[in-house]
């Protein structure tokens, strides 16, 4: 179910407004404006892959993948059913460049064989052919004008008419010269008429001019006249243009006969240009949101990863502001979310957030978030937002909302996503909020999602009782008394009532004087929840502080490993080269000493060198035979190697029970009691607060 008020609420119409905006032609416009969910998840899965694969295409810029510019095939497919009937020049024009355009896609795709597949099976309808393509070219030349050798008979008339036309001119030419010499003509000398040229002549003259007139100026000053010498050749000309027409017709009729033959295939053009149209838009919305194709589960369960409000983000972007991201995570363990906080904090963005994208993905399209996020399949996607009046029926808006939750009590299941925007409000605080906890408890009961924003503290309280509820808060900076528009799981939060009240300027002393007049316990609770969620704000800080800096350490870390690596690598480079010179250098005194030895004219003496010499190098072969002999033993002895050190077993950590004392794997301090235990949630105590975590978030002490 997805009726009108839900579109209206999380406005969706926007969504549809940015696609059509996209769409090239009428036809894709249509479609989108009818754009609503798939009723089954295998369809968006498809429709999903074929839009990310257009939106890789685009991105990674393909080369081969033509734009998509086209016009329409209706009045074209119209002609060629009726029995006999031509189209006109600018029909086929459209049809072939429709061809070429069809030939160009499923040509990229022939050479991406394996790429792209899902968006290939959409041209599963078509296929390459020039035999719609070669007969129009055979007419129509690169201009995609009538050749004029496309008959005999149309190259004879248009030869005549040329000749015509240059006999009209020389005529025309020598007659404008003769009376502009008298002075006869107008400042402009000539005009066209009807296509013709004719002389501006001042009217005082022109019963002086030979011809026939065809009009004068608005103020009658001039007077427009046919050379008489051209009139018959003006007949001619209008009698050859008439037969080229009739030609041409001919031609036409001729070529649509050898057209129509293809009459099938023109029409699952048609269909796919208007598919890929729709897709196309679908796309560039995507590329623009900087959205992704998310992760599919047939479950109830959403998991959104850094989730931007679309339109959100699309008015920030025009004001060149951030968007913070949202992370939410909801399963049959935590589906009933209930958000509080101070007004103006974000809790209806959050909501929308929430709702509007499970909204885009069941109807196909790429959602702003991480690739990461996880998105799950809905019956139904029901809201409540915002101060909707029945004025037809009379009907205030709380009135309105009780009826809309009468429709929902009836309706709703486990497949079932609700939306409900400041839920319970609109009559008296105590008993509207005594029968908002009712609806929240049946709505529990028949195991529905739901995202519930709320200031009642029967709701936050009835949440926390709850074993797949989950509060939530959007966090306030009670130092510069701002929002901080971040969404923190795990434990309700304050309105900051007397805070925002305080920010807004109210005087202290009527703040205190309303503090007063409240229940002393409500005060406090109120306040308790306040410091509470000061200290989860400053935690988190500090943690994301302290991430920082291990990041930072272990970059430095790494800098210093790689350093120390290549420096090692240096020195034991230089070591290998200083072993090479000290070799060298000692071969090299060795030779000196030989040279210094050896006696110019003396054979006796150099011949006693000569041996030495001989047996030096000897010695040294030797030497170098034994030292490669011993690496190559070495090498083959199979000698065993170093045994490697065996990796300690780490001992299994100690099963958490009902009872058992945890901490929290990241890092908190405070040491918690299980109250209650699922398979992977465990309920725990820690101090005066209770909270639902997961069991592996969570170690045994």
């Amino acid at each position: 179910m997805f009726d009108q008020q839900t579109i209206e609420d999380l406005e969706f119409s926007k969504i549809r407004e940015l696609l059509i905006d996209y769409c090239v032609e009428d036809s894709a416009k249509l479609a989108v404006k009818s754009i609503q969910p798939f009723k089954e998840q295998e369809s968006v899965t498809r429709e999903l892959l074929i839009v990310n694969d257009l939106k890789k295409i685009k991105e990674e810029d393909q080369a081969g993948f033509p734009r998509l510019e086209f016009q329409e095939l209706l009045n074209e497919l119209k002609v060629l059913r009726i029995k006999g009937a031509t189209l006109e020049v600018n029909s086929v024009v459209k049809i072939y460049d429709a061809s070429i355009l069809i030939n160009e896609m499923l040509a990229f795709f022939e050479r991406r064989e394996d790429e792209f597949v899902y968006l290939k099976s959409e041209f599963n309808s078509v296929y390459f052919t020039k035999e719609i393509i070669e007969p129009i070219e055979k007419v129509f030349d690169k201009r995609l004008k009538i050749k004029n050798d496309a008959s005999k008979l149309l190259s004879e008339i248009r030869q005549q008419i040329k000749s015509t036309q240059r006999q009209v001119n020389r005529n025309f030419d020598r007659v404008l010269k003769k009376y502009q010499g008298k002075g006869y003509l107008g400042d402009t000398n000539e005009s066209f008429l009807n296509g013709r040229r004719v002389l501006s002549v001042v009217s005082s003259y022109k019963r002086t001019v030979d011809g026939k007139q065809f009009g004068a100026s608005k103020s009658g000053h001039l007077s427009y006249i046919e050379p008489e010498e051209n009139a018959i050749l003006n007949a001619d000309l209008e009698r050859l243009e008439e037969e080229e027409r009739q030609e041409i017709f001919r031609i036409l009729k001729a070529l649509t006969a050898e057209i129509h033959q293809h009459n099938h295939l023109i029409k699952a053009y048609q269909q796919l240009l208007v598919r890929i149209d729709f897709i196309q838009s679908k796309t560039k919305l995507g590329i623009l949101l900087e959205a992704n194709l998310p992760q599919f589960t047939s479950e109830s369960e959403i998991d959104l990863i850094d989730a931007k409000h679309p339109l959100l983000y699309l008015n920030n972007l025009k004001e060149k502001k951030k968007t913070l991201p949202q992370s939410i995570q909801m399963n049959k363990f935590s589906r009933m979310l209930v958000i509080s906080g101070p007004n103006a904090g974000g809790k209806s963005i959050t909501l929308k957030t929430i709702g509007l994208i499970q909204l885009m993905y069941q109807c196909g399209l790429l959602i702003p978030a991480n690739e990461n996020s996880k998105m799950g399949w809905f019956h139904s996607i029901l809201s409540d937002i915002g101060d909707n009046q029945s004025i037809e029926n009379e009907l205030s808006t709380y009135s309105y909302r009780l009826k809309r939750m009468n429709h929902f009590l009836k309706v709703t299941n486990k497949r079932t996503l609700l939306l409900l925007d400041e839920f319970g409000t609109g009559s008296d605080p105590e008993l509207g909020g005594a029968l908002a906890e009712v609806f929240f408890e049946t709505l529990y009961n028949k195991k529905s999602f739901g995202v519930i924003t709320t200031h009642y503290a029967n709701i936050k309280l009835k949440a926390s009782e709850l074993r797949n509820a989950v509060n939530a808060s959007m966090l306030f900076d009670t130092n510069s008394l701002k929002p901080l528009y971040k969404l923190s799981i795990g434990q309700p939060g304050s309105s900051f009532t007397f805070e925002v009240a305080k920010m807004n300027g109210i005087p202290e002393e009527l703040i205190s004087d309303a503090k007063s007049r409240l229940d002393v316990n409500r005060v406090k609770m109120d306040e308790l929840l306040s410091e509470l969620q000061e200290e989860k704000t400053n935690l988190s800080q500090a943690k994301m502080a302290f991430q920082i800096v291990e990041e930072k350490s272990l970059e430095a870390e790494q800098i210093f490993i790689d350093k120390t690596k290549r420096l090692n690598e240096k020195l034991a480079q230089n070591k290998r080269i200083g072993d090479e010179n000290n070799k060298y250098i000692s071969s090299g005194k060795k030779m000196i000493q030989f040279v210094d030895k050896f006696q110019v004219n003396n054979r006796k003496a150099n011949k006693e060198l000569l041996q030495s010499i001989n047996k030096y190098l000897a010695v040294e072969k030797t030497r170098l035979d034994n030292a490669n002999k011993l690496e190559q033993l070495k090498a083959s002895s199979g000698l065993p190697k170093k045994p490697k050190k065996k990796k300690k077993k780490l001992k299994p950590a100690k099963t958490i029970k009902l009872g058992s004392r945890v901490k929290l794997k990241s890092g908190g301090k405070q040491i918690g009691e299980v109250l209650e235990l699922d398979k992977k949630v465990a309920i725990v105590m820690f101090g005066l607060f209770k909270t639902k975590v997961e069991v592996e978030k969570l170690f045994a002490i």
